[in-house]
């Protein structure tokens, strides 16, 4: 842990210095909220977001935040250790090409709805609730990437071996459930004259309350969407690598997490909602990813189970600037030549890219060395080739 601010009603415990002012102010109307358990948690990789910072953990007693969660609910990560050692530039650019074929990005979605059993169970659907109404476009949307910071990666790991990973999340499915219920807590909130303001855009659903029960399901099966959602695209990526390398090619080891949910746990004796909004659940052994950025290391962790971060650590290197910013200030040229003399195929083709350039990111080496009380490297991972959404 780097700072703790101790001027409002609960303290924000921080493992970063950089941080922008406005996201110190949500992380403020955070630590003044009146059902708030504990004190609010900072990531190393944490920065502004809508409502709470991205990479900020909350504890709370009897309600659930909708915008705490946010609108790509069960957005995460998964990686595959392959049985490959080695990798050469032209089997790389074959198999990209063919992830580009298997693989819809960005707004693209499959054609026809997918397999239902690539889908998770009907059982957790909630009779007559968004996520029913959804089921048919989210058939075609599963097996898809999507687009921002969304990527498909091919990485050689210190231990010898050939990764891959995506991160991605649960499309427009998420979406649709995060503004459904966003929408009828500040409804509610109104009504009941809260002192929460609404334009801190925290509005909260009593736990007890039927319409927070019907998150709580409908947030549970995006999360699992999600999962499924990036299960499928490993399907067809390990597909990709097959008709490369036959029998060379094996999956030794797959690894999966989310970053932006809410769920009941347990911490300091009592039984709480936690909202990871862009943080990594790191319990004690627990095996976690955290993403660099297109032109640094990722990493395979090993979770510490630090109570004073709820047991979190960050979900990747975190924004440095915004997009547009991003956009703005950054030098093409430059940031291809970076990515280019570390020989990466990158992403990086027009000033659009630049907001996912590597420059628009923090350093993933302070990120790491500021939550090096939270987990353990594992395995780290150099990215050779990437695809963005």
């Amino acid at each position: 842990m780097k700072q703790v601010i101790s001027t409002e009603k609960k303290p924000i415990k921080m493992w970063l210095t950089d941080i922008e002012e406005e996201a110190i102010s949500q992380a403020k109307n955070l630590a003044n909220l009146p059902f708030i358990f504990k004190h609010v948690a900072l990531m190393p990789d944490s920065h502004v977001g809508y409502g709470m910072p991205i990479g900020g953990v909350l504890a709370t007693k009897a309600v659930v935040i909708p915008n705490a969660v946010g609108v790509d609910i069960g957005c995460g990560m998964c990686a595959v250790k392959t049985s490959l050692t080695d990798i050469s530039t032209k089997s790389l650019k074959n198999i990209m090409k063919r992830i580009r074929e298997y693989t819809p990005l960005g707004f693209n979605h499959h054609d026809k709805a997918q397999n239902k059993n690539f889908m998770p169970s009907e059982e957790l659907i909630l009779k007559n609730g968004i996520v029913e109404k959804q089921l048919i476009a989210a058939q075609k949307q599963v097996g898809t990437l999507g687009g921002g910071n969304h990527f498909i990666e091919i990485q050689k790991g210190s231990d010898g071996h050939v990764w891959i990973m995506i991160h991605s999340g649960s499309r427009n499915l998420g979406y649709k459930v995060a503004n459904h219920y966003n929408k009828i807590a500040k409804s509610l909130n109104e009504r009941w004259y809260t002192s929460v303001p609404a334009k801190q855009d925290l509005a909260f659903l009593p736990i007890e309350h039927k319409e927070a029960k019907n998150y709580m399901k409908e947030m549970n099966y995006c999360v699992e969407f999600a999962f499924s959602n990036r299960k499928l695209m490993m399907i067809n990526i390990q597909k990709a690598f097959t008709e490369e390398f036959g029998e060379r090619f094996n999956e030794l080891q797959f690894v999966n997490i989310a970053h932006n949910y809410a769920s009941w746990e347990n911490h300091f004796g009592e039984n709480v909602i936690v909202h990871r909004k862009g943080a990594t659940s790191a319990k004690v052994g627990e095996i976690g990813i955290i993403p660099g950025s297109q032109g640094t290391k990722s990493y395979i962790v090993k979770g510490k189970g630090n109570e004073q971060s709820f047991k979190s650590c960050s979900h990747g290197a975190g924004r440095l600037m915004g997009r547009k910013q991003a956009q703005r200030t950054l030098d093409l040229k430059s940031e291809i030549a970076a990515l280019n003399k570390k020989g990466i195929i990158h992403a990086i083709r027009n000033k659009s890219d630049l907001d996912e350039a590597p420059g628009a990111y923090k350093n993933i080496d302070i990120v790491m060395e500021n939550q090096k009380d939270l987990v353990d490297i594992v395995v780290e991972l150099k990215p050779l080739a990437v695809i963005k959404g």
